[in-house]
């Protein structure tokens, strides 16, 4: 449910209400009782949940050439070989 701003056009006294969308307006000041206006706010913007939502899930962003370089030395590392002695005793 949003939270309104209202004016009251007489006193000048400006509050919030919490109230839902299909709630009639208010129509008369707490303070003074005379009438008031809804005003028009930005709100807290629009949230979205969920994946699929951000700008950068729709690039292909090529990799890092670090992350490449550090793909690149793994690959072209030597394996250790475990050397077994041929010692008898």
């Amino acid at each position: 449910m949003p939270t309104y701003d209202y004016l009251c056009t007489s006193c000048t006294h400006q509050f919030e209400h919490f109230q839902s969308m299909s709630d009639d307006l208010l129509t008369e000041c707490p303070i003074c009782g005379s009438k008031v206006r809804r005003l028009v706010s930005g709100g807290s913007g629009l949230i979205f949940k969920g994946s699929g939502f951000y700008l950068t899930d729709y690039k292909n962003k090529p990799e890092n050439k670090k992350s490449q370089d550090k793909k690149e030395k793994k690959e072209t590392k030597p394996k250790k070989i475990k050397e077994t002695s041929d010692k008898k005793d």
